[in-house]
């Protein structure tokens, strides 16, 4: 086990991605146990075969790929300026109300900060708002995206702790929802201090005709969500239709054709790829854990050496933090569902509320050095340097983080909506 996790450190300080680090420790391992490599070759392609509800994460990418794509960002931002510009900090709160209304749609923060990113810093720069703020705001409203449904974290969470797919989802959209109003709050006074610049609120007549250029946009959130609260469809069948639908308006939009397509296979593919390598490689690594009962040892030491569930999720939520903010979201997932949920459930916390709790610390982690992979993103869109972006984006990480403890020690906002609807 010593040599698994030295090998696996040494590699990930080397730069090597994750999933090779991850595969290459452990057949070191099966070698050294003299256990066949074949195991290696079966767990990683039964992790992705064998699981239906796995089918949904490319198509989620795909639908996410399609309308950054085929001007349905920009239709949605035009249309939360026109509803919220007003307001003191007034591109601040479009940029959050937008990034909500995407949430419904793609189910990455990736997907946001790219996409709809671009055309919100473009217009609060042409607006006159200061880049450090415009910046931050973005990368900070773009986590919301994998807490309301569809969520790709949420997925993986789910088939890894064996949580019901459709109850996380729907219990993402009141925290989601809290989320931006908090921020929200937070910009309207970092505003009315900085004196930002605000729209005159616009006319009805405006405002209809921007809800009826956007309103074909605006129904995909309504159709995916609507029909896994009705039970229409599974989520599996939700992102096969995001897509088609997507594609439906890219085309009417006239701004996907035929000939792009290949082009959007191939972007979904590069993504595709890169996460089902990461659930392959976690997935032998996982089990190499199991064997060596390294969750039964990490709960042992917690019911050994803490009595108190709050002692227990503070830890919990401090390593999470933690691991946040130098490894990739899907491979945190993937490595430590299996770790964290047997403990979580020996402290008495529900799959579905510890599920948000886990996503939204490893989302904090996107806008955290030293991987911080929105901050990236936007510096790559805006070509500021990446220290800056970190240093304007701490007030919300605080924010956030207090949030997220909000959560933690409120579990009803969580678990409310979905045990409304009886899920």
């Amino acid at each position: 086990m010593t040599l698994l996790l030295i090998i696996l450190v040494s590699l990930l300080m080397l730069g090597v991605p994750v999933s090779f680090a991850l595969i290459i420790s452990s057949v070191a391992y099966l070698i050294q146990h003299d256990i066949s490599l074949f195991i290696a070759i079966q767990r990683m392609t039964m992790s992705i075969g064998d699981s239906f509800t796995l089918i949904s994460v490319p198509f989620f990418i795909l639908a996410g790929v399609i309308m950054n794509t085929g001007g349905i960002t920009e239709k949605i931002f035009n249309f939360a300026d026109k509803l919220v510009g007003h307001i003191t900090g007034g591109l601040g709160h479009a940029n959050i109300l937008a990034s909500i209304i995407f949430s419904g749609m793609s189910g990455t923060a990736i997907a946001d900060a790219g996409g709809l990113g671009a055309i919100e810093l473009k217009a609060m720069k042409d607006a006159g708002y200061d880049e450090d703020f415009s910046l931050a705001i973005t990368g900070a409203s773009s986590i919301i995206g994998p807490i309301i449904p569809p969520s790709v974290p949420a997925v993986l969470y789910a088939v890894l702790a064996g949580a019901s797919v459709g109850k996380l989802f729907i219990a993402g959209i009141v925290p989601g929802i809290i989320m931006g109003l908090i921020m929200a709050v937070f910009v309207y006074f970092k505003s009315k201090n900085e004196d930002y610049p605000i729209h005159n609120r616009a006319p009805l007549k405006e405002m209809f005709a921007s809800f009826k250029e956007s309103f074909w946009a605006l129904l995909t959130p309504v159709i995916i969500i609507g029909g896994l609260l009705g039970g229409i469809f599974t989520p599996t069948e939700a992102a096969i239709i995001a897509v088609a639908y997507s594609l439906v308006l890219g085309f009417c939009y006239n701004n996907v054709t035929i000939e792009r397509i290949p082009e959007l296979l191939k972007e979904t593919a590069s993504h595709t790829v890169s996460v089902m390598l990461i659930v392959a490689g976690a997935s032998i690594f996982g089990w190499i854990l199991t064997i060596e009962q390294v969750p039964q040892l990490i709960t042992n030491f917690f019911l050994t050496n803490i009595s108190s569930q709050i002692a227990a999720i503070l830890l919990i939520n401090l390593l999470l933090l933690i691991v946040g903010t130098f490894m990739e979201t899907i491979a945190a997932i993937t490595i430590l569902t299996p770790i964290l949920v047997p403990l979580a459930t020996t402290f008495g916390f529900d799959l579905t509320h510890f599920g948000i709790i886990m996503i939204l610390n490893l989302m904090i982690g996107l806008l955290t050095p030293p991987l911080g992979m929105v901050l990236y993103v936007l510096s790559s869109v805006s070509k500021v340097p990446f220290e800056k972006i970190v240093k304007a984006s701490a007030p919300y990480v605080i924010v956030l983080g207090l949030t997220l403890l909000l959560f933690t020690f409120v579990p009803q906002i969580v678990l409310f909506l979905p045990n409304l609807l009886s899920m």
